[in-house]
């Protein structure tokens, strides 16, 4: 598992002044080029035993998620019987990775899960804002764990990121990550809010160093969430991070993401940029909900030679 501050780069955490040279020391993105490359690879075709492939390991990948005020037990018990068998007509369908959810929902998922390989992620840092103070923030974090929480999503402070209070997010996520204890970390950017291709990369790099066990783009809840280029930006900020560290990090896409024409481009830019280590749901998911529906009716167009209609799964 990560480890806060890996010892290549240790020094460059030691103060405010050192962690920003080093951030803004990082190689400026050539946005044009970045999205010229991510739609290029977005053109590879996919067929038959390579694509039935792909989108099995697409559903092993989705984080199923449910985060609404309206929650109740019953719809996470339900989302969890999902994630568990996503197809109870075809049990060679993968579960998925994981349910993600509220933390006051979180022992109700643990409970309709149990017995599986489905994990538990539950937000918290006072998401999706993420403007509590530190106290509230941890509060929140231990209410998860204590739950039975596999995993917590975290989102940073985006006001102080881009008020260049970059020791102070560091910081913040290193105690996010101490709360956390044996749960794996992912590190929300909200990438829609970091307004530049240089600060997502910043961002990537300041997660990895405080210790994120995953990268996330995004909450789900803005106008911009993942794309093909800045997930593309995130995968060569964790391939860059392990060969200068010996460090894996994970990458998660969240937010917009439907069909399964998107998890298979999002799957080959994986595979091109940080390489087929990452084709695990271990180091890459999806957060969504409306994409496994997709990925299970194409699933049974590849068995039967056609469509089953809109009934065929459940709706969430």
């Amino acid at each position: 598992m990560p480890t806060t501050a890996p010892h290549a780069l240790a020094d460059v955490t030691a103060s405010d002044s050192t962690l920003r040279r080093f951030l803004h020391g990082l190689p400026g993105v050539d946005a044009v080029g970045l999205e010229a490359r991510a739609a290029s690879l977005g053109t590879r075709s996919i067929k038959t035993t390579a694509k039935a492939y792909a989108i099995d390991l697409a559903i092993s990948m989705v984080d199923l998620t449910t985060l609404e005020g309206a929650d109740t037990p019953g719809k996470v018990r339900a989302l969890g019987a999902k994630a568990v068998h996503p197809d109870p007509t075809d049990r060679t369908t993968p579960a998925t990775a994981a349910v993600c959810v509220y933390p006051d929902m979180v022992a109700t998922a643990k409970a309709a899960v149990a017995g599986s390989s489905v994990k538990v992620a539950s937000v918290a840092t006072a998401f999706p804002a993420g403007r509590a103070a530190l106290d509230v923030k941890l509060a929140d974090v231990r209410e998860a764990v204590s739950a039975g929480a596999d995993e917590i999503d975290m989102v940073i402070d985006r006001g102080a990121f881009l008020a260049g209070n970059y020791l102070k997010v560091y910081d913040e996520i290193t105690a996010v990550k101490e709360a956390s204890g044996a749960a794996r970390l992912k590190v929300i950017f909200e990438t829609g809010e970091l307004s530049t291709y240089d600060n997502i990369r910043r961002a990537s790099w300041l997660g990895m160093l405080a210790g994120a066990d995953f990268i996330k783009t995004s909450t789900g809840k803005v106008a911009v969430n993942a794309t093909p280029a800045n997930t593309l930006l995130m995968l060569e900020a964790v391939r860059d991070f392990r060969a200068q560290t010996g460090v894996q990090v994970g990458v998660k896409p969240a937010g917009g993401i439907r069909t399964s024409k998107d998890a298979i481009k999002f799957l080959v830019l994986v595979n091109e940029t940080a390489g087929a280590d990452w084709l695990d749901n271990h180091w890459f998911r999806f957060g969504a909900s409306s994409l496994l529906n997709d990925l299970l009716m194409q699933r049974q167009k590849l068995a039967t030679g056609r469509y089953s209609g809109p009934d065929y799964v459940t709706v969430d």
